[in-house]
């Protein structure tokens, strides 16, 4: 009896220790566990003296993981997390996935286009699971990740943090959208980009990543561009350059047959890459199975059969 409880009160520190970790607050670990903060204090320091090693560097009302607490952390985070899920493991285990959540953060873009075919199935599957999308990318789509408040994120990523895994699903074209009145609706195709050079664009915000590829490629090719409106969502962009307010550059995803009809639309694979879409996860983060059947119908959706089974083989090893 005296074993099971010291177990079961390990786990408790263990779970203190992980939440305090990742906040790097101990009122923020005390309002996730509902507990107060002398006990999540207390289960610490007993942790401390149970390890023989200070955890944490306190510098105020800052804290901050030492070396041996950081090691702590790899190893105890996935047991915790384990833990926690095993109901919900089991359950699925044994044929049922009736039960449980699953936390997604993405942007507008991805929720809008491509998202839907996978959100259907899934929840077609598994009406009893719970699913939340929060519209979130960038850095607030990583701290939640970092902060286990979403389960898995979906989107495109140009830099890749040491701390993160990035599994691409599917690659969408770059296309130049215009007015059907606009003098580059006389093209057949874009030669150069100093075809677009004279044009003003319309780009989403400059803090997404779109900005900095339209920067990069048009600075590998030495030419000037200008960007004379700043419009959030590809929705936005569309109408505004269908009303003649300016070019853009887009993922082909975001058009549909009626944007094709009511818009020119001139490729631009030659000049800049492909934009790919995927699964964002923190690395050593335990996956909940509905997460993981997430990602299986995600890879379904936009792969063969054979390519499903690659993917599949490349994300467990």
């Amino acid at each position: 009896m005296t074993t099971i409880y010291y177990k079961q009160n390990r786990l408790k520190k263990l779970r203190a220790f992980c939440q305090v970790a990742k906040h790097g607050s101990v009122t923020k670990a005390a309002e996730k566990l509902f507990a107060s903060q002398p006990t999540v204090s207390l289960q610490i320091q007993a942790l401390e003296r149970e390890m023989e090693v200070s955890l944490f560097e306190r510098n105020g009302p800052q804290i901050m993981l030492t070396v041996e607490g950081k090691i702590l952390y790899e190893l105890a985070e996935p047991l915790v997390q384990n833990v926690d899920h095993l109901h919900e493991t089991f359950s699925a285990h044994c044929g049922n996935l009736s039960t449980g959540e699953l936390s997604i953060a993405a942007g507008e873009s991805t929720i809008l286009y491509v998202l839907p075919e996978p959100v259907k199935r899934f929840t077609a599957q598994y009406p009893g699971i719970k699913l939340r999308l929060a519209n979130e990318t960038g850095r607030s789509g990583l701290e939640m990740l970092r902060n286990n408040d979403i389960d898995i994120a979906i989107g495109s990523m140009l830099e890749i943090p040491d701390d993160i895994e990035y599994k691409p699903v599917v690659s969408y074209n770059p296309v130049l959208i215009a007015p059907k009145n606009h003098p580059l609706a006389q093209l057949k195709q874009i030669s150069g980009l100093n075809e677009i050079s004279p044009y003003g664009l319309i780009l989403p915000p400059r803090h997404l990543s779109t900005w900095r590829i339209v920067k990069m490629v048009f600075a590998q090719h030495n030419t000037n561009y200008k960007v004379t409106l700043e419009a959030g969502g590809w929705e936005v962009i569309k109408e505004y350059v269908k009303i003649g307010l300016g070019i853009s550059i887009v993922t082909d995803v975001c058009l549909t047959e009626r944007d094709r009809d009511e818009l020119t639309v001139l490729s631009l694979d030659k000049y800049f890459p492909k934009r790919s879409y995927g699964i964002v996860t923190r690395k050593g983060k335990f996956l909940s199975t509905p997460a993981q059947r997430f990602i299986e119908l995600m890879n379904e959706c936009f792969h063969s059969e054979e390519e499903v089974e690659a993917l599949l083989d490349t994300m467990s090893t």
